[in-house]
């Protein structure tokens, strides 16, 4: 018999709702038992244990996981190329798109 994850109930609880509210967030996850809310977030996840965490003989203690922790995600937005953005880098891409989108002024003007 399979049973529902825990943190489901945990994280759509009214409670869990309500301190939100309370504190002018907007949550991000979905209904019950939707799967798609939190893909992206388990993608990534899954990459950073791949390519930092699981390749690691042993770490020293915390301090060098942060720091190869944020050295992974520079080079993950700077360097690294993704097939799903024509292999370019994150920040590469999105450089890109923002050079493509009309500016403010020239959209005036056509109006």
């Amino acid at each position: 018999m399979l049973h529902r994850p825990v943190e489901l109930a945990q994280y759509t609880s009214l409670a869990f709702t309500e301190a939100l509210v309370e504190s002018g967030i907007a949550g991000s996850i979905g209904s019950v038992g939707d799967a798609l809310d939190n893909a992206l977030m388990e993608s990534t996840i899954g990459l950073y244990k791949t390519e930092l965490i699981d390749r690691a003989q042993s770490w020293s203690g915390r301090g060098e996981v942060e720091r190869e922790t944020a050295e992974w995600v520079r080079w993950f937005n700077t360097d690294r190329l993704h097939s799903s953005i024509d292999y370019l880098s994150p920040i590469e891409y999105e450089t890109r798109y923002r050079e493509q989108r009309p500016t403010v002024a020239s959209v005036l003007e056509v109006a």
